[in-house]
């Protein structure tokens, strides 16, 4: 198995999950159809599905033209939402890449109510793991509530956060040096701070980092730590995550 990173937009990622056994790829999130099946050339593989983490068109603007490109790729997402769905998912699901990559369907809704995650693993190389997290879990941050709730991203980061430490996360977005900013600000001496200030200065973060890293450093997923509690004045997990986001929302740091 193995993950490509392809940059479009001006900070977006979208992705090809390869298996190597059979040289056939999903593209996550094909927002630049040709930029995608550009890279999908060089890596000399063939594509033979889509997957979209959900609806809003910086990641699925590129469902219809990959359609039309290649019809018999199916579509997978969360939603009637999702451009040139063929295969609609819900939490739990299940389907396969190629040969050996089985795919797991984690339904993630806050950022949008038809939000996936996508967790990965090579069936032959079970050390081999990762996970698609579009907006919902980014590199030190999380994505905004524009569909859901505090409550909901708690249950979304709760439910990331019980996935192996080991998973590698694949984000949606380039935000590390604005989340890192951020944290820094919430909690300058959380554990692994000086690893995330070294990956921020890469121009790639994406696939730099594990769920296990996310746990240390990522202010959305340490709502009971003192630094947390005491940048919120919240007394519990749910104001802790309902105030850390409208920090956000406001921090130009």
């Amino acid at each position: 198995m193995r993950v490509v990173p392809v940059p479009v937009r001006s900070d977006n990622y979208a992705y090809l999950l390869i298996d190597d056994t059979t040289n056939k790829a999903a593209a996550i999130d094909p927002f630049d159809v040709p930029k995608v099946r550009a890279q999908a050339e060089k890596e000399g593989v063939e594509l033979t599905a889509l997957i979209t983490t959900h609806h809003h068109a910086d990641h699925s603007g590129g469902n219809k033209e990959f359609h039309s490109d290649y019809p018999n790729a199916p579509v997978y997402g969360g939603s009637d939402n999702v451009p040139a769905l063929t295969h609609p998912v819900k939490d739990g699901d299940t389907f396969s890449v190629g040969k050996n990559i089985e795919v797991k369907c984690l339904a993630t809704p806050c950022h949008t109510q038809d939000s996936i995650c996508y967790y990965v693993q090579d069936t032959t190389r079970p050390e081999q793991k990762g996970v698609f997290t579009g907006d919902t879990l980014f590199l030190a941050g999380c994505g905004r509530f524009f569909e859901g709730t505090a409550p909901e991203m708690h249950k979304a980061l709760s439910y990331l956060a019980s996935l192996p430490d080991e998973t590698i996360v694949y984000n949606g977005h380039e935000y590390t040096n604005g989340s890192l900013a951020f944290g820094a600000h919430v909690d300058p001496d959380a554990p692994g701070m000086s690893k995330l200030r070294k990956l921020a200065e890469e121009k790639i973060t994406t696939g730099k980092s594990t769920i296990g890293d996310e746990k240390l450093w990522n202010v959305f997923m340490r709502l009971d730590s003192a630094a947390v509690r005491t940048a919120t004045g919240a007394q519990n997990d749910i104001d802790a995550m309902a105030k850390l986001r409208e920090m956000k929302n406001s921090f130009r740091g």
